[in-house]
């Protein structure tokens, strides 16, 4: 069974260790932010906010986040140090984003994981999601977290099988490094494995082993990253 350690490797800098588990498949992590936040102890805000920023609920902020003239933050959640939110960012609940990421202009995250260095820059959707250290998806990467016939997303695995992940709502699972192609959609399930590439504009679904690239040819194809 694919395991949590096989695509990250968690931040030092989050203050989760203990709730998130590598010996854990890495789609049991995505129900686990919530819990992480609700055990977290949130003080109340001692920096002044943008006049545009909306801020509700529990909160943290680092000192050192860069915070912009306008958008919305909806708790719980939780944002690391050096992390810089663009203008139009939307994060609405149950996000946790570690040390000098970016989240970018008119994104939105809702219950999603984004390990140290993760960059979201532009008009991109996270959802149910969980991004490694150093993932970066470009500018319109869409997470898509719900079949359209809104049933259990099925997960595929490294051997070919396939399992139940007991989520209605699941989007990508993209491991440590791992690059996402501008105005790709990874389809709900989808997993990346570290340093995988989905070229730009493809529908992706499935599994990418690691260092390999998703292109389309006359079909979808992978091939080994060559970098």
């Amino acid at each position: 069974m694919l395991k949590a350690h096989d695509l990250f490797d968690f931040s030092e800098s989050l203050p989760f260790d203990a709730v998130f588990s590598a010996e854990l498949a890495p789609w049991e992590w995505v129900p686990l932010i919530a819990q992480a936040l609700a055990a977290f102890e949130f003080e109340p805000l001692a920096r002044e906010i943008p006049a545009g920023l909306h801020v509700e609920g529990q909160v943290f902020i680092h000192p050192s986040v860069t915070l912009p003239p306008f958008g919305s933050i909806t708790g719980p959640a939780y944002i690391g140090e050096g992390t810089v939110l663009r203008p139009g960012v939307y994060i609405r609940g149950n996000v946790i984003a570690g040390a000098n990421c970016v989240l970018g202009n008119s994104c939105e995250f809702k219950n999603c994981l984004l390990l140290d260095g993760v960059q979201v820059p532009h008009f991109s959707y996270v959802g149910d999601s969980v991004l490694g250290n150093e993932v970066h998806l470009a500018a319109g990467v869409i997470c898509s977290n719900l079949r359209l016939d809104q049933s259990e997303v099925p997960l595929q695995l490294p051997d070919g099988s396939r399992c139940g992940s007991g989520l209605r709502k699941l989007g990508a699972l993209v491991g440590d490094a791992a690059e996402v192609g501008c105005n790709a959609v990874l389809n709900p399930g989808s997993i990346l494995g570290r340093r995988a590439l989905v070229m730009p504009t493809m529908a992706f679904r499935g599994i990418l082993k690691a260092n390999s690239i998703a292109y389309i040819k006359e079909k979808i194809e992978t091939a080994p990253r060559m970098d």
